[in-house]
């Protein structure tokens, strides 16, 4: 599994908690920034992220900012995008098992760094399911053309 990491300059210590993670699990990723505490546009980091996960360059992809929505929205207007805003464990696990959700969006100031590492631990081990699942995602697919 290939992952694509960002962060404004809100979630850049869950951003390099995940990186940890990542390391640990021997999942392979690729940091797309932010590498300062001065205010950025979120977009700007999404963005590339979002692109690189629809053209198939990398599998998954995680943004963190200060919520997590602004992430979650710029990302979701790319094409194929399927980002899900978690700040539970049940969250992480059923964006997975039944929307097969492609990037995972989180918020710094919302959720604490071991909550932010167990959200992304299930999120990057759980596959989706299919079956039933498989037909609502199609739709979703459909919403897009």
């Amino acid at each position: 599994m290939r992952v694509a990491i960002a962060s404004d300059h809100g979630g850049i210590n869950i951003r390099e908690e995940i990186k940890g993670l990542m390391t640990e699990l021997n999942i392979e990723f690729e940091d797309f920034g932010c590498e300062c505490e001065t205010s950025v546009d979120y977009p700007d980091y999404a963005q590339p992220v979002a692109t690189k996960v629809a053209a198939g360059e990398f599998d998954r992809g995680i943004l963190i900012c200060g919520t997590g929505i602004g992430m979650s929205i710029a990302a979701n207007k790319v094409k194929g995008i399927r980002c899900a805003l978690v700040h539970d464990m049940f969250s992480a696990k059923a964006t997975r098992e039944h929307n097969d959700s492609n990037v995972l969006a989180m918020g710094e100031r919302v959720i604490g760094p071991g909550l932010a590492r167990e959200i992304a631990k299930i999120w990057l081990t759980t596959e989706f399911e299919g079956g039933r699942h498989e037909n609502r995602v199609n739709k979703i697919h459909q919403l897009e053309k």
